[in-house]
């Protein structure tokens, strides 16, 4: 049976993409108007499929490849190899090292009291900013959540940590240009060369810390992922690419997610109120958590879960068939790109009633009891999810924890928060917000 989808364009499909506003807008419109599974073009495939339904992506939760071509714009990143492609016999283990320290417990609980120390200093900061003066959540949160994974993936502080935000952000703006470039289409020199000096900054940020590690000696700084790739015998430049990795992925993701969060929370004041009050009553005169008392709030959790159905910070993947692979009634060929839209799936309302309504409750045990374990993955999916999960959600809900325990936040009237593609599912203008202590509430409090 053929797959439905749109007519084949010259372009190779990069006009379509375009003139959606990204690949997280053009799946939505391509579900809507073909169905759960959908051929499509798309800048390195030469056969592309879609699937937005769960039990349809059961047939492809085993895959173990992602497509080369399509990640190729990511190759300047990596010395040792475009991690994101590893064949499985090498992704395998590389998977399993980086488990071990991201969502391990122990490293978790070793450096919790830095991460709260660093949240802390951030509400101190938001809680003494002037009246009227608004935040830009997604700048200062990204910025935040970079000297978060800095603290656990490099064993300290980066220098600066701002022109470290930046660098990526220009090596990504750079790269997810080529990715979108017509065929023919030849990149100015001038960008090439501030991407070139954007990877050297990260490099050798990178590079510092790794010596750190080594030196050992008073007053060294130590890492638990440099030290398990160090213990594992990975050469130089490999323990860099995967540091660079780890910290690309990781601050991206805990900065969005908790900036959208905040932004469903602002508009939505009976399950803001809803959370202070779990705050109020777990943490009783307490500004902050401690590791325990994360699991013992559960509504703040079911938020959370609810913000990343809406705003997925990744919002789609992609994987590659090694053999003939059955869909449905459907036969995709040996080297198709099965694609995941992540946030199509989120949206898809056959298991999200009213899907683009914000509902924490969908995430309460009765309602999730029933639902397929495909229908929600912000993290992916299969032996290529991401390793970070664990890692990410608990700097996520300790983030929310200290700044809703404290502050009050409320949307800049007139100000537009439009989902944008940006390697991740950023806001075109960012998320302003006005931030005030929590106590200017008065009998809202409780």
């Amino acid at each position: 049976m053929n797959i439905p989808g749109p007519e084949p364009r010259p372009d190779g499909g990069v006009g379509a993409i375009a003139r959606a506003g990204g690949l997280h807008a053009y799946q939505l419109w391509l579900h809507a108007e073909y169905g759960p599974v959908a051929r499509f073009q798309l800048p390195g495939a030469d056969t592309a499929v879609s699937i937005a339904d769960p039990v349809l992506l059961e047939a492809a939760v085993g895959l173990d490849e992602r497509p080369e071509r399509l990640f190729s714009f990511l190759d300047p990143l990596f010395e040792a190899g475009n991690l994101q492609v590893l064949p499985a016999d090498e992704h395998e283990p590389w998977r399993r090292l980086l488990l071990g320290v991201l969502a391990g417990r122990p490293a978790h609980e070793r450096h919790f009291a830095r991460f709260t120390a660093l949240a802390t200093e951030l509400a101190d900061r938001w809680a003494a900013l002037p009246a009227g003066r608004p935040v830009e959540l997604q700048r200062e949160l990204t910025a935040l959540s970079l000297r978060m994974i800095c603290a656990f993936a490099l064993g300290g502080e980066v220098e600066d940590p701002d022109g470290v935000v930046e660098a990526f952000e220009t090596v990504l703006a750079g790269q997810l240009e080529r990715l979108y470039r017509p065929p023919g289409a030849v990149a100015p020199a001038e960008g090439a060369e501030r991407t070139a000096r954007a990877l050297a900054v990260l490099r050798r940020t990178v590079d510092r810390a790794v010596a750190a590690h080594r030196g050992g000696g008073p007053g060294g700084d130590r890492s638990d992922l440099i030290g398990a790739l160090v213990e594992a015998g990975e050469h130089p430049a490999r323990i860099r690419d995967t540091v660079l990795t780890v910290l690309l992925a990781a601050h991206h993701t805990t900065g969005v997610a908790v900036s959208w969060t905040l932004h469903l929370l602002a508009g939505h004041p009976g399950a803001a109120g809803r959370v202070t009050a779990e705050l109020d009553r777990v943490l009783g005169d307490r500004d902050v958590p401690d590791h325990a008392d994360l699991h013992r709030l559960p509504y703040l959790e079911m938020v959370l879960k609810e913000s990343l159905r809406r705003y997925p910070p990744g919002p789609y993947g992609a994987r590659r068939t090694a053999a003939p692979l059955t869909v449905g009634p459907y036969r995709l060929p040996a080297g198709a790109v099965v694609f995941l839209p992540i946030r199509a799936v989120h949206l898809n309302p056959a298991y999200w009633p009213e899907p683009e309504r914000f509902r924490p409750e969908r995430f309460g045990p009765e309602e999730s009891a029933g639902r397929h374990r495909l229908a929600w993955i912000p993290f992916g999916m299969g032996p290529r999810a991401c390793e970070g999960a664990r890692l990410a959600t608990l700097e996520a809900l300790l983030l929310l924890a200290v700044l809703l325990k404290r502050l009050r936040f409320r949307p800049v009237p007139g100000h537009p928060v439009v989902p944008v593609e940006r390697f991740v599912l950023w806001a075109a203008e960012d998320i302003r917000m006005l931030v005030g202590p929590r106590a200017e509430r008065g009998p809202d409090r409780s």
